[in-house]
């Protein structure tokens, strides 16, 4: 199995310093404090790549399972949405938040929940991230 891998800088202190990482695929960003903290939105943040990674592998497999089940997705769509709180003396990741639409022709709501649920169990960012709360808002189909 291929191992992916990213780097980081951090030039500064934490407050007025500025952060940049690329991957080995070639996308890059820029984080700061305001992008993480307070949310002005002209940066990056872990956060959101850490959203990006669960939305993309919860899709995927997400996919792979109506397929186990007997079904052929057409389309599955996810919103991930990561907070990071203050808890206590430092900074925590509490909640990832999805959101799941998708186009499988054949499957009921119930059958279509019960393989959303299990995927939210079984996707490997989803086990990355054992120690936060992650949520299935909402799962719909087109």
């Amino acid at each position: 199995m291929p191992t992916s891998t990213a780097n980081a800088t951090w030039e500064g202190g934490l407050r007025g310093g500025n952060g940049s990482y690329s991957g080995q695929t070639g996308f890059t960003g820029g984080y700061n404090f305001g992008s993480r903290f307070v949310g002005d939105g002209s940066a990056s943040n872990p956060e959101e790549l850490l959203a990006a990674a669960e939305a993309s592998c919860f899709s995927m497999a997400l996919a792979g399972g109506l397929e186990k089940a007997g079904f052929a997705p057409q389309r599955v769509q996810t919103s991930a949405r990561c907070t990071v709180e203050k808890v206590g003396d430092g900074f925590t990741i509490t909640s990832m938040k999805l959101a799941v639409r998708a186009a499988v022709p054949g499957v009921d709501a119930a059958k279509f929940r019960e393989i959303v649920d299990a995927t939210k169990q079984g996707c490997p960012v989803s086990r990355a991230l054992a120690g936060v709360e992650i949520s299935v808002e909402s799962a719909e189909l087109e």
